[in-house]
């Protein structure tokens, strides 16, 4: 993500990643859920930036993507505040916790959009 924002006025300040395996159509993919301090124009245009660079940094992942086993991620904006809701229903708001970056499954992302 950092080199999808390098020369931007793109602002990130919070998100995490969970796999869709079950599109409702489609092949499956990664999730990015962000929660923007500036958010970009074009989100469709950020989310290939952002693709992009995962395939350049991860051979694995572009010869899924290339292999049609996956399709391209998706980046879901989160609205201010969100991951501090989220953070608060679960009761773990405060400094020494933080949400994790990376999930197996969807429950963080499932109770994230709950508080949507």
């Amino acid at each position: 993500m950092l080199s999808a924002i390098k020369s931007t006025n793109i602002s990130v300040s919070e998100f995490t990643v969970a796999p869709q395996t079950t599109p409702k159509s489609g092949l499956p993919y990664h999730q990015w859920f962000i929660e923007f301090e500036t958010p970009p124009l074009d989100i469709k245009s950020f989310s290939q930036k952002i693709d992009a660079a995962m395939q350049q940094q991860n051979s694995y992942y572009k010869d899924l993507v290339q292999g049609n086993v996956l399709q391209p991620l998706v980046v879901t904006p989160v609205p201010k505040l969100g991951f501090h809701k989220y953070m608060k229903t679960i009761g773990k708001l405060g400094g020494q916790n933080k949400t994790p970056r990376l999930s197996n499954d969807r429950t963080i992302v499932d109770a994230l959009s709950d508080v949507m």
